[in-house]
């Protein structure tokens, strides 16, 4: 239904279409594009005068076309010489990006999605994917119907979602206890002798961390991690552990499949390294049907985010920007003078938020930011945390409706929307698309690569950015163009993706792909099929290496097999909060509601949030379905209507965040906890505690942000 209605937000009425400045009387006011871009200007170039060029920062999006995101990330880093960029990607795919950086040594899948056509064993963990990917569910779910003998689906996930349901293995572990499960998986796997062994001699590395060890030190680690004390850890049957491992091990091909509810975890990135550990140990990689395969929650994370290293601490290509080397590559690159990108990293996601328009921390204050295509003040966990920062500063919002974040803004910019614009969006599988232009912006909305194009040529930098013409087919080229050069030499390359050749093919190219001849890589680190193996000026690959995880030339072609410890979830129950919040998506919407509530026949379909409660706890708290129930954690409360379902298990309760009500909105109570590796924040679980506080007939209604001047419902 999103697919074939969700084209009806464009003609919404609440579209923004005008540039707009909030007045003294603390209303916004209609400008002209040349009012509000000289205004961005003069300000940013004023804070970064007076408190130094970290003053301001870019917050993105994996919505923004791949142009875009590389755009406004080169004006930051090459331009103002700053790092304070970060994205919405934070939030959903840093643990992801660490995992496979840590495990493999560069970011993003070996494989690819026609691996689901040849996989005989899926592993889905975290993933609601019925709902949340339906078109990635199908096809699984059409292997599953075309083969059902041989065929073999384990969900690892404490709802038995609609995903579940057709699982041939369902383990339901308590959120935050899965690192337990993985690790006793890999010890049934060790034990039963079906670990692949001349995968785990040739190209397995095993480690602590801080040590290498070797695979005996690696089988005595697993051995604490006993299918019987891992069910007392989980509530995870010992039987379906075992029957996961034996499925897993022996009736491969096997591919994984996982997204939010592994990444969204303070221990996000050792969950993403056990799911490698398991495909390592069992040669569950770089074959067809094999392999660890990461969801992205956008359509362009990987592509406009992650690849273009829009993020604090990467450059293009997803590069470190603490890396010497790197740092010359891409200043040599886009015609900078060295030593212009700052080595240091700045500010992530949850630190940057958390220091915005702060009065303390005058070493490094951030008092200006531009926000593109996303919406912090509801998508931030613990979010009215960060509200009063966001209005005591300079805030810059491009969007296309109005949101809980344009109610804080000093200006809001209005964009086009993806039909109104032509560009390039990357998938979780390394493939890039063009879409094209279909209608023109509403308005005076425009692209946000002439956004950023404009504020370059203001603040004197368009010999940096010149993609600033009248033609925004060619200023997107151009940009693209850019980005190919930028990343001509690395193993993420794309220089053989050219838009005359995306032009020709609907379904794009997948990188590595060096050149104009070549088909892309749909398998990577395998010779005959990564050409990045014979390119010793990138990477140096032993002649007769068959597969060679070449990223770190340190470990000799081998990956991190890592022995993490377990550590259960930040914030688990306790006798004064005695139930687990989970939090996610639902099919009828889409992340905080911006487009999809302004589509009627999906805002009927789903109107409000609710919280979903296993029958016992219903029963045992009084409550009935539709009644009003007042959740609580240590740092909000939400009324929501109750969903009585056995859906959940018992001591679960689960509410989707696509809700703007302020009673509603979940991210009111989710806690900021994060990951310290990858910076990203533990959404997903958190203790509350619960009671009954309405009839249904109470419930509030459906709420939708329809104007820029719309009060904000809370002091900040």
């Amino acid at each position: 239904v999103k697919g074939f209605k969700g084209y009806m937000s464009m003609y919404h009425p609440d579209r923004l279409m005008y540039p707009m400045v909030r007045g003294e009387d603390d209303k916004f006011k209609k400008v002209s594009w040349d009012e509000a871009l000289n205004l961005v200007a003069k300000k940013f170039g004023e804070l970064q005068q007076k408190h130094g060029k970290d003053a301001v920062a870019y917050y993105g999006s994996g919505q923004c076309m791949t142009e875009e995101s590389y755009t406004f990330n080169k004006l930051w880093k090459g331009g103002f010489g700053s790092n304070m960029v970060d994205g919405n990607p934070r939030l959903c795919m840093a643990s992801a990006v660490g995992g496979y950086v840590t495990t493999f040594g560069t970011d993003e899948p070996a494989g690819s999605y026609a691996d689901i056509e040849k996989a005989k064993t899926f592993f889905i963990v975290g993933s609601n994917m019925s709902e949340c990917h339906p078109l990635i569910f199908r096809r699984v779910a059409r292997q599953k119907l075309k083969e059902p003998d041989s065929i073999n689906v384990i969900v690892c996930e404490p709802r038995l979602t609609s995903t579940a349901r057709i699982a041939d293995v369902w383990l339901p572990a308590d959120p935050g206890t899965d690192l337990a499960v993985f690790h006793c998986m890999a010890r049934e796997i060790v034990k039963n002798n079906w670990a692949d062994k001349w995968f785990v001699e040739n190209l397995c590395r095993f480690t602590t961390g801080t040590q290498v060890v070797d695979f005996e030190a690696y089988k005595q680690f697993l051995e604490q991690f006993t299918p019987e004390a891992v069910e007392k850890i989980t509530r995870c049957p010992a039987a379906n552990i075992k029957e996961a491992a034996r499925l897993f091990a022996t009736k491969g091909p096997t591919m994984s499949l996982w997204t939010m509810g592994l990444n969204q975890r303070t221990r996000g990135v050792w969950a993403n390294n056990l799911i490698h550990n398991l495909h390592l140990i069992t040669g569950n990689i770089c074959k067809e049907g094999a392999d660890s395969f990461s969801l992205t929650g956008q359509p362009n994370a990987c592509g406009g985010v992650r690849e273009t290293g829009s993020l604090c601490h990467l450059l293009p290509g997803t590069r470190p920007v603490a890396n010497p080397a790197v740092r010359d590559q891409v200043e040599k690159a886009w015609k900078i003078p060295a030593g212009k990108i700052d080595p240091k990293p700045g500010f992530h996601t949850m630190e940057m938020f958390a220091k915005l328009g702060a009065e303390s921390d005058q070493a490094k204050p951030l008092k200006g930011m531009l926000i593109t295509t996303t919406n912090p003040a509801q998508s931030l966990p613990n979010c009215h945390k960060y509200h009063k920062g966001m209005k005591d500063s300079f805030l810059v919002v491009a969007d296309i409706f109005p949101t809980r974040t344009t109610q804080l803004a000093d200006v809001i910019l209005p964009a086009a929307f993806i039909y109104e614009k032509g560009g390039v969006f990357g998938c979780s599988e390394r493939r890039s698309q063009l879409t094209s232009k279909c209608v023109e912006p509403p308005g005076e909305a425009k692209p946000d690569l002439w956004i950023a194009a404009q504020i370059a040529k203001r603040m004197g930098l368009e010999k940096l950015i010149p993609w600033n013409g009248d033609d925004p087919g060619a200023n997107y080229r151009m940009a693209w163009d850019d980005y190919r050069e930028c990343v001509k030499m690395t193993e993420h390359t794309l220089y053989g993706i050219t838009y005359d050749r995306l032009l020709k093919s609907e379904e794009g190219l997948q990188w590595p792909c060096p050149n104009e001849k070549s088909p892309g890589t749909a398998i990577r680190y395998v010779r005959g099929k990564d050409p990045i193996m014979d390119m010793p000026d990138i990477v140096k690959v032993p002649p007769q290496a068959l597969i060679y995880f070449y990223a770190d030339q340190k470990h000799e072609g081998k990956a991190n097999v890592f022995l993490r410890p377990y550590k259960g979830p930040e914030e688990p129950p306790d006798k004064e909060y005695p139930f687990f919040l989970t939090t996610g998506r639902v099919i009828e919407q889409w992340h905080s509601g911006t487009m999809t509530m302004r589509v009627p026949e999906i805002a009927r379909s789903q109107p409000n949030a609710y919280v979903e409660i296993h029958p016992e706890d219903a029963k045992a708290y009084r409550i009935s379905n539709g009644d009003l129930v007042k959740m609580t954690s240590r740092r909000g409360f939400n009324i929501l209507p109750a969903r009585v379902v056995k859906i959940s298990l018992p001591g679960i309760l689960f509410v989707p965040w696509f809700d703007q009500d302020w009673d509603r909105m979940i991210n009111r109570v989710t806690i900021d906890a994060f990951d310290d590796g990858s910076k990203q924040p533990e959404f997903k679980i958190c203790a509350v505690k619960i009671e009954r506080v309405g009839d249904p007939k109470d419930v509030a209604d459906m709420t939708i942000i329809s104007s820029v001047d719309a009060p904000f419902p809370s002091k900040v």
